[in-house]
């Protein structure tokens, strides 16, 4: 499978899945990317910590600043403490603030 035909089907999966966060899971915007897959974030509290990125979305999906994330907690991580499970998209933040979960 070439490059461009893989990140077609990742970025159809995404806009495929529907996103409902569970209880653990936490909803963060992008500050900045320091390097090695890994990305500075920011909670709603005004919380800041470093996310890493899964192999799944590297090459594949581009995050910048700014962006939104639904990302999964890691207990064991002292710097980086969650991974990204959804690149949230406009159609991804539209859906939850129609649930009300914004």
């Amino acid at each position: 499978m070439s490059r461009a035909t893989k990140r077609k089907h990742v970025v159809q999966e995404l806009l495929q899945e529907r996103v409902e966060p569970r209880a653990a899971q936490r909803v963060v915007r992008v500050l900045g990317t320091p390097g090695n897959n890994l990305h500075e974030v920011e909670t709603a509290e005004g919380t800041r910590f470093l996310v890493s990125m899964p192999p799944r979305f590297r090459r594949h999906i581009w995050i910048k600043r700014g962006d939104f994330l639904l990302v999964d907690p890691i207990e064991e991580g002292s710097k980086v403490k969650a991974e990204i499970s959804l690149v949230l998209l406009p159609p991804h933040v539209r859906s939850l603030r129609l649930q009300g979960l914004w």
